[in-house]
């Protein structure tokens, strides 16, 4: 970072009211400032990260201290500004009633429109620009998902909302739909007070989760969690995992479905979360017909495009096993019995058994 005059006291607290109302002009509803002290969320990580709970994701481990250390991660950071996309939509019944629908599939509600990444990270960038144009010149940089960065326990810190049980960032104001970002900064501004937990005896969350995810209170294990299991994970999905993951095909939003505090959550009606190609409302079958080509030109520009075309019908394939044995769904599931992939055969054979001996039982 570059070194710049530090400017006074006073004139940092008004920079830092400044920057509060900067961020609204850029489409973000929430913004606050945070030191970079995160000592007990960097033992929290070593804990979890010591008992193997982030299963295949390596770079969780391999980066571990670095996401608490801010000022390791770009040296000269002293504080840094946490802002607050909502991308709620008004549709947490439609969301259970597909849920439901044994021959819909269900997307996770972020998923279901373009990839925030790009449109945040190009909001922050102009953010920080503006900034710079109303204070001066400042060292800094953005990140959305980009590097390692703890951003909930720094949203935290900086007032934007507490961890709730399920580890997702919970505003009393404004429930968990909403997406976090950051700037890293050497500006001394004044930090705001980190919000408080209010989950109290509530467990929701922990007792919806179709796998039992969540383990304890703010202890997730990434091994059981659907999320991880349909995005993250490579290869076979642990078969004592299928049935419970019904008909969820990229991702979960249970826990935040049954949140007491997302009857507050800001609904949004932004363009680029839009749901796409009627991902909201598909059959199962509809999405399995897509062939390679057409799954990369339908998720151009959506996130869903990272988990691969393999794993889109691994995932599909598993759903339609836990399916009602329409003549539609079988009919999807034996036109993918010779699969060039060895996984995706395999799920299909698994789905097939699933509907014989559910037949066989009667």
């Amino acid at each position: 970072m570059s070194a710049v005059p530090l400017p006074a006291p006073v004139h940092l607290a008004r920079a830092a009211e400044r920057i509060r109302a900067i961020a609204g002009v850029h489409g973000f509803q929430r913004c606050g400032v945070s030191g970079i002290d995160l000592r007990e969320d960097e033992a929290h990580l070593a804990d979890w990260l010591g008992k193997g709970l982030y299963g295949t994701m390596e770079w969780m481990a391999r980066h571990g201290t670095l996401r608490a250390r801010p000022d390791e991660l770009l040296p000269g950071t002293v504080r840094v500004i946490s802002v607050g996309m909502d991308y709620g939509h008004k549709d947490d019944t439609e969301a259970w009633a597909t849920l439901h629908d044994g021959d819909r599939a269900y997307v996770a509600r972020y998923a279901l429109g373009r990839d925030y990444h790009k449109l945040m990270r190009n909001r922050l960038q102009k953010f920080a620009d503006s900034i710079a144009a109303e204070i001066g010149p400042f060292g800094y940089r953005v990140f959305v998902d980009s590097a390692p960065v703890l951003e909930r326990a720094l949203a935290r810190n900086a007032g934007l909302g507490w961890i709730g049980k399920h580890t997702c960032l919970i505003d009393k104001q404004g429930g968990s739909w909403f997406f976090i970002g950051e700037i890293y900064v050497d500006l001394p501004l004044p930090v705001d007070t980190p919000a408080t937990a209010h989950c109290g005896t509530c467990t929701r969350c922990i007792d919806v989760c179709p796998t039992q995810a969540i383990i304890a209170p703010h202890r997730l294990d990434a091994r059981r969690c659907i999320s991880y299991l349909t995005i993250e994970h490579d290869g076979a999905i642990p078969e004592e995992m299928r049935t419970a993951m019904g008909n969820r095909i990229y991702g979960c939003d249970d826990c935040q479905l049954v949140c007491p505090w997302n009857k507050f959550a800001k609904r949004t009606d932004e363009p680029d979360f839009r749901a796409r190609n009627d991902l909201d409302t598909a059959s199962l079958a509809q999405l399995f017909a897509w062939e390679e080509d057409e799954f990369l030109r339908r998720t151009e520009g959506s996130p869903i495009r990272r988990s691969g075309h393999e794993r889109w019908l691994r995932n599909i394939a598993v759903a339609l096993g836990n399916a009602p044995a329409h003549a539609e769904t079988l009919a999807a599931l034996h036109a993918r019995r010779e699969h060039p992939s060895a996984i995706v055969r395999e799920h299909v054979a698994w789905a097939l058994q699933q509907h014989a001996d559910r037949a066989a039982a009667g």
